[in-house]
């Protein structure tokens, strides 16, 4: 029967654009319709590679890193689990090797969230899983840190930054301890021109000085000489700040959740020719780690129970 007063049409609107996500040779990219990027190799769980819609990257790789899993990938962020550092000789970690097993193992990819669950900036974002459980770790590693775990690393790019979170999940009967670092290698034109804030009455421990302790007096902390320093006690929720000299506006601004330690670290001239894989070994002058941490101390995971750090940094757009 015809109607007098039919319904007009209802209009099929133009799709959003969605982030485009792609899986080649064990590397994960995810690239929003802005044009920002973030690459991520399953060896490792590292992210190599964070650009911005101009494509100017944020992170170092150097260019004699490994990228084929013979070794940890020399640059952009290495997650560090569970010890930093040379493990101590009379703890569970003593069998491992420096920085532990995470950054040298092959992960999962577990798959990502739409930008509508994840969008915390007010625009596009994707969030990558990838996992790691004691199973999947080489015979060595295995026998060498018998617990059993679950970690769940997440990865979301979003316009104006890049976050990175861990989960760590004690899925055994036994309690055991850890700790965690983001080993991030920031990209910079010139260290010389580089300065670090946010750190100023903070204690830190000097690893070029045997880890004596001492105080930070500066309200800006210059690196021009070889620089490994574990501040500690931070609030996570106050940035850390690298600046460029003469410039108000942050290159970079880090704040983190449940990492209340962070690492400044640059090898300077004689340490950066000592490394087989950092390169060339002039690269000292444009990079400069800025890692969030929980290092100073412990974490003790009781049987059964999680917990979750992470850190964003954003960029100066």
């Amino acid at each position: 029967m015809d109607r007098s007063n039919k319904p007009s049409a209802i209009g099929v609107g133009a799709s959003i654009p969605q982030p485009t996500i792609s899986f080649t040779d064990n590397t994960v990219e995810a690239t929003l319709p802005t044009g920002e990027s973030v690459t991520i190799h399953l060896y490792g769980a590292t992210v190599t590679s964070w650009k911005l819609t101009s494509g100017k990257e944020q992170l170092f790789v150097s260019e004699k890193a490994s990228l084929d899993g013979s070794k940890p990938i020399r640059g952009g962020i290495p997650v560090v689990f569970p010890v930093f550092g040379p493990p101590p000789s009379n703890h569970a970690t003593s069998a491992l090797p420096q920085h532990g097993f995470a950054r040298n193992s092959t992960w999962e990819f577990l798959g990502k969230s739409s930008s509508e669950s994840v969008g915390k900036e007010g625009g596009d974002a994707v969030k990558l899983d990838f996992g790691l459980s004691h199973p999947m770790l080489s015979e060595e590693a295995q026998k060498a840190w018998p617990f059993q775990f679950g970690l769940v690393y997440s990865v979301t790019l979003a316009r104006g930054s890049l976050a990175t979170s861990l989960q760590v999940q004690n899925k055994g009967e036994k309690n055991f301890d850890f700790q965690v670092l983001m080993h991030t290698y920031l990209s910079v034109e010139d260290i010389s021109q580089v300065t670090v804030k946010g750190l100023q009455t903070k204690e830190y421990a000097d690893k070029t000085q045997g880890g004596a302790v001492a105080t930070e007096t500066s309200a800006a902390v210059v690196i021009d000489k070889e620089t490994d320093r574990v501040y500690r006690g931070l609030d996570p929720k106050a940035p850390v700040e690298v600046v460029t000299a003469g410039e108000e506006k942050p290159l970079f601004s880090f704040t983190r959740e449940g990492l209340a330690d962070v690492v400044v670290w640059n090898p300077w001239v004689e340490k950066a020719k000592g490394m087989a894989d950092f390169g060339p070994d002039e690269a000292y002058k444009n990079m400069l780690c800025v890692e969030a941490g929980s290092v100073a101390g412990w974490q003790t995971l009781e049987a059964g129970d999680f917990w979750e750090g992470g850190q964003t940094i954003r960029p100066r757009l």
